[in-house]
């Protein structure tokens, strides 16, 4: 279901505090009785452990920490309410509680002569061959790089271009512990560029990547709102969870400071 309309400029809240629209779900019970997850796959709890904060969230969470394709994503988003707003110029679509909570993040904001706009048009909700597009942004410069470093042979990159993309996630993340890296800098994991295909919290339309993340201030403002930054590799990248940060350590999520910035990410115990 969508609903469409466009930012107002609405006074901020009296209240600055989250309006949990459920009390959010523990992120271990989820894992057991409502998440499509092979504990036994490597790959799927690497993924669990970079993005797995967005499953107990207040509102709908993704059915599976790796959706199989496109027509899997588009059932599912069309199962959960949407709402789509033009802000700073540029039209996003999110998760309707999500939606709500960042206008009133983005009213309070602008009271204080601040503001929140997405970063980029592809900043809010994404389909699936949106993850493979930016998945293959990363492999295929990656294979001819280490094809010159003579690290790969040129057999091994045409195996490895003749893959899925599914496919390609072990083999990349194998290579990965070779010190064959995927990421634009050749010198990290991929997964601190990109995500895998299937993966992105944005197919949840649960995320969005904020043009001011660097301002602390900012940053305060939509964890008031229920935004949080769950991804320690990627600073832009916001998650809403909709639920008040003293509650998120009870809901099997672990607190990290890094670089003067505050994390929520799954906590290992729980996983």
């Amino acid at each position: 279901m969508e609903v469409a309309g466009e930012t107002s400029n609405a006074a901020p809240p009296s209240e600055t505090v989250v309006e949990e629209q459920s009390p959010g779900q523990n992120l271990a019970a989820m894992l057991e009785s409502n998440i499509a997850i092979d504990r036994n796959d490597p790959v799927q709890m690497r993924i669990l452990a970079d993005y797995g904060a967005v499953f107990v969230t207040a509102a709908v969470p993704p059915p599976t920490a790796v959706f199989s394709g496109e027509d899997q994503v588009r059932l599912w988003q069309s199962s959960v309410d949407i709402a789509r707003e033009t802000i700073g110029g540029t039209s996003i679509e999110l998760q309707a509680p999500a939606m709500a909570a960042l206008l009133s993040a983005r009213a309070e904001a602008r009271a204080a002569r601040l503001d929140i706009t997405p970063r980029g048009g592809d900043a809010a909700r994404r389909g699936y061959d949106d993850t493979v597009r930016l998945w293959t942004s990363r492999v295929d410069p990656a294979l001819d790089h280490w094809v010159s470093r003579k690290r790969l042979t040129p057999e091994e990159r045409a195996r490895l271009r003749g893959l899925t993309p599914r496919e390609q996630i072990p083999e990349v993340l194998e290579l990965e512990k070779r010190g064959i890296f995927f990421s634009t800098g050749f010198d990290k994991s991929i997964l601190y560029s990109v995500a895998a295909p299937g993966t992105s919290q944005h197919l949840s339309m649960l995320a969005l990547d904020v043009a001011q993340f660097e301002n602390a201030e900012v940053r305060r403002i939509l964890s008031r709102h229920g935004w949080y930054q769950t991804v320690v590799s990627d600073l832009p990248h916001f998650t809403y969870l909709g639920i008040a940060e003293e509650k998120l350590s009870g809901l099997g999520l672990k607190k990290v400071t890094s670089g003067g910035r505050v994390f929520w990410i799954p906590d290992p115990a729980q996983l």
